[in-house]
């Protein structure tokens, strides 16, 4: 109870800005868990199409492996499917290659989407938090200014300590909001990095499917 209370006179302290920084934690708190979940299921459904797909494009299945990624949303099933679309029309590397480079391009936006705000938002968490000091100080000394001498120390000592509240509560907003900003791009990286293989084991077993027929000649 003592915690509560402790925390409620701290915001309540604070003045005025300590509301806005409570309104941009919350906005980078809910971008922060939707691309968690979003980065998260995607990983798990691309993981899961890969292990469906390539069996089917090991043994030359192009047009049932084009059938099973037509009707998948997953970022793998997208890329994978310029490729074979391209693949069912020539099998020159390069080409191949350049309409999976496409679809790449086309994804990895989706995948870093929104997650820049995050940084965004734990600066002008911490940029609030010190306006909301400086203003405090400016009225912090102008009140001492009015004072009694013998109050002065006492009242701008008061004064100091609750200015200082907006600056510790936007440092104890950015703080978190960079950390998952930093974990979320981490996250983003591993997810393209996993693309950029499968594309890469992707045209290998295209490669080997080409060279079939010429070693059997």
């Amino acid at each position: 109870m003592e915690s509560y209370t402790a925390i409620v006179r701290f915001f309540q302290d604070g003045g005025v800005f300590m509301y806005p920084i409570v309104v941009v934690f919350a906005f980078g708190a809910a971008i922060a868990v939707e691309r968690w979940l979003y980065l998260s299921l995607s990983r798990a459904s691309s993981r899961k199409m890969w292990d469906d797909l390539l069996p089917l494009i090991e043994v030359g299945k192009i047009p049932q492996a084009m059938a099973l990624t037509a009707k998948s949303k997953t970022a793998v099933a997208r890329i994978l499917n310029y490729g074979l679309a391209r693949a069912t029309k020539t099998r020159r590397r390069e080409d191949i290659e350049t309409a999976m480079e496409e679809g790449l391009m086309e994804m990895v936006p989706r995948l870093e989407k929104r997650t820049h705000y995050l940084a965004t938002f734990a600066n002008i968490a911490t940029l609030l938090g010190l306006l909301g000091t400086i203003i405090g100080l400016i009225k912090a000394f102008t009140a001492v200014a009015h004072a009694n001498p013998a109050e002065k120390a006492d009242l701008l000592s008061a004064s100091i300590s609750v200015a200082m509240n907006t600056t510790a509560f936007g440092l104890m907003a950015a703080i978190p909001l960079l950390l998952v900003y930093s974990v979320l791009q981490s996250k983003t990286t591993q997810l393209v990095d996993s693309l950029e293989m499968a594309v890469v084991r992707f045209m290998n077993a295209i490669s080997e499917i080409s060279t079939k027929p010429r070693a059997g000649a």
